[in-house]
């Protein structure tokens, strides 16, 4: 088989607790703007804001919107979701800037750090560059390049979204890995002919979660992302 050069991670869930972050953030935002608002489950705020994502990409996908980063979709997102709770909307953007700086699972560091050693280490995220900069610095990520979603001016699961980021950076799709706690982006970079990992993320959804588990026979299934270091450098 073709060796593996380069670690291609999605972001959101696979490396940082986008929930536990953007709930905590809200709390800490609803606080300061809105002190009355004691009822509001953080928790669920960030699920039906996350539930905002999908759909906020599709237009683009289908090509009846032109590229759009997404801190601009989150926005416009959170603007819905504000109404919806009414919240005063007049310091959105601070509560928007809560996706930079999610926290990574305890393992992503060292884990993203022992798989550096055997290859190239970048995100495959429809995170923007500003974003993920900022949260790699927040976060002490250690990757060794970022390519935002605008590098490639493609949002995942579309095809080019994983074909332009190999081609960018000089490589052949079977010779990156794909690695994300998430079946359906596996598939699809499969499906362009990457290497895929599947990577066990329990409570990605809180602590309600009952399970996460691989549904096809992926080339590599691990726990935390230190185990698939160990298994890269055999």
């Amino acid at each position: 088989m073709t060796a593996i050069r380069a670690a291609l991670f999605d972001v959101f869930g696979t490396v940082v607790d986008w929930r536990g972050g953007i709930a905590s953030s809200t709390r800490t935002w609803l606080d300061d703007h809105a002190p009355d608002r004691t009822d509001i489950d953080t928790g669920e705020f960030a699920d039906r804001w996350r539930a905002k994502y999908q759909p906020s990409m599709q237009p683009i996908r289908e090509g009846r919107r032109e590229f759009t980063a997404l801190d601009v979709l989150h926005r416009e997102s959170l603007l819905e979701l504000l109404d919806e709770y009414a919240l005063p909307t007049d310091a959105a953007e601070e509560l928007n800037r809560a996706w930079h700086r999610l926290p990574p699972w305890p393992d992503s560091v060292a884990g993203i750090s022992a798989i550096r050693e055997s290859v190239i280490v970048a995100p495959l995220s429809n995170g923007n560059i500003s974003l993920l900069l900022d949260m790699a610095k927040n976060a002490g990520l250690p990757w060794d390049a970022i390519l935002g979603a605008e590098v490639v001016r493609a949002y995942k699961p579309t095809p080019e979204s994983y074909l332009r980021t190999a081609a960018v950076l000089d490589l052949s799709p079977d010779q990156c890995l794909m690695v994300a706690t998430h079946n359906d982006d596996l598939a699809a970079a499969r499906g362009c002919g990457l290497r895929t990992a599947f990577v066990r993320r329990p409570r990605e959804h809180g602590p309600e979660q009952s399970s996460s588990e691989p549904t096809d026979d992926w080339n590599y299934v691990v726990d935390d992302l230190l185990e698939l270091g160990v298994l890269l450098r055999q």
